[in-house]
């Protein structure tokens, strides 16, 4: 049971809690909800710009953020500003970034199914690396790469570490649909593979073993293993993938991306990785997550004999994760985010789907009813990035605050918006 106020170590870094409202950013969120109505994404920037600092700290420079998190062309460009690559998985990512002011040589082009149009974009734009994942698009390039448009590149491989995570966001283990298998010789056949194409450099090996990952042993085991396969290789670079975990809700940790680096260093030393080896990684979810706030209006409050249902106007549509992997979340009232929360709910959306549901059990105060604005926290990534239109809902709109100011950086869709590629 919830009884108590929500949790200030699961809210964004500036966040200041009154008796009736809630600041992020020195912006009353009672008032972002009036003017920009809702649902709404609400981004603190400081919290944002602490975690990029935070990975180029500890890692070396090539680290990336992990765009498909959360993407906008001012994401991309803070995460620029604070000294990350970009992490991009697709034609339409990559075309963002770009669009968004990056240079193409701050730019990570990853895929399992890249097109032929998506590596010679890449190629076009000089990414800073393109990660090679199997052996079809190894013969794509033979026909693209030269002297005169160079490949700078590593190459994806699974390294048989399954992390202590939901099964849909495994990665790592050799029954994958990413990456070239260590233990088979296929990772060691596309390392000789593009050491033979005129204009390839392979700077080293990738690995990623899922995400929401909350233990560093699959990291550390990830690492020895790239360390002992790659030991007469004359690699400059290694990375870890990304997935390190938030905390989502009360009675979880999760460790710092300081921690998480600290960590890999101490792993490296351990497996004799020589000192100038780059040690990277592609953070997502751990810059983002906690940042961001979703804002709803509570439309109707049903009462049962089983539970009390409380509907918000937003939902699956806006945050499938809890859909998608039960993933876990918490509440509060903005306008009463000091009270106690004795309240059990549902929380629910307004979907035509019985599993529509973004807390099985939220708890809230007694005077939440119908009107009241309610806060879900955490919502920072992956709840815009695979946000949908079901139903034909609008797409929210997504606010970034600092200093006392709020930007919109997305505006709201409009039913306009969704009939445009009718024909």
């Amino acid at each position: 049971m919830r009884s108590g106020p929500i949790l200030p170590s699961l809210l964004p870094d500036t966040t200041m809690l009154s008796d009736d409202d809630v600041t992020v950013g020195g912006v009353s969120l009672r008032a972002l909800a009036l003017q920009y109505g809702t649902p709404l994404f609400v981004y603190d920037e400081a919290t944002i710009r602490s975690r990029c600092r935070e990975a180029v700290g500890i890692f070396d420079d090539g680290v990336a953020f992990a765009s498909k998190s959360f993407l906008c062309g001012a994401m991309a460009r803070i995460a620029f500003e604070e000294g990350l690559c970009i992490d991009v998985a697709t034609g339409g990512e990559l075309d963002l970034v770009l669009r968004s002011g990056v240079p193409g040589n701050r730019i990570i082009m990853h895929g399992n199914n890249k097109s032929l149009e998506e590596l010679q974009r890449a190629l076009e734009v000089g990414a800073h690396r393109v990660i090679i994942d199997n052996f079809d698009e190894i013969d794509r390039l033979r026909g693209l790469v030269s002297s005169s448009s160079p490949l700078n590149c590593l190459i994806r491989v699974t390294p048989g570490v399954e992390a202590h995570t939901h099964e849909f966001v495994r990665t790592g283990q050799e029954d994958s649909k990413f990456g070239f298998s260590v233990a088979s010789g296929a990772a060691r056949s596309a390392i000789q593979a593009l050491g033979e194409m005129p204009g390839v450099t392979l700077h080293g090996l990738h690995a990623h073993i899922g995400s929401q990952i909350m233990e560093f042993d699959g990291f550390v085991e990830t690492l020895r293993i790239l360390a002992e396969f790659t030991r007469n290789d004359d690699f400059d670079e290694l990375c870890i993938g990304g997935g390190l975990g938030v905390a989502y809700v009360e009675g979880e940790s999760a460790p710092s991306i300081t921690e998480w680096g600290r960590a890999i260093r101490a792993a490296a030393s351990e497996a004799r990785i020589k000192e100038s080896m780059r040690l990277l990684a592609e953070p997502g979810r751990a810059i983002v997550a906690q940042a961001g706030v979703t804002l709803y209006r509570v439309g109707t409050k049903k009462l049962l004999e089983q539970r009390t249902y409380l509907a918000v106007d937003g939902g699956m549509s806006d945050n499938p994760r809890p859909v998608l992997y039960g993933s876990g979340y918490e509440a509060f009232d903005v306008a009463h985010p000091r009270s106690s929360r004795p309240q059990a709910v549902r929380l629910v959306g307004k979907h035509c789907e019985s599993g529509d549901v973004l807390i099985d059990e939220a708890w809230l105060p007694e005077a939440t009813g119908v009107d009241s604005i309610i806060a879900t926290p955490v919502t920072g990534a992956y709840g815009y990035s695979m946000a949908s239109n079901y139903n034909r809902a609008p797409r929210p709109a997504v606010v970034f605050v600092a200093d006392g100011v709020a930007r919109e950086v997305l505006r709201r869709e409009t039913f306009d918006d969704l009939a445009r590629l009718e024909v």
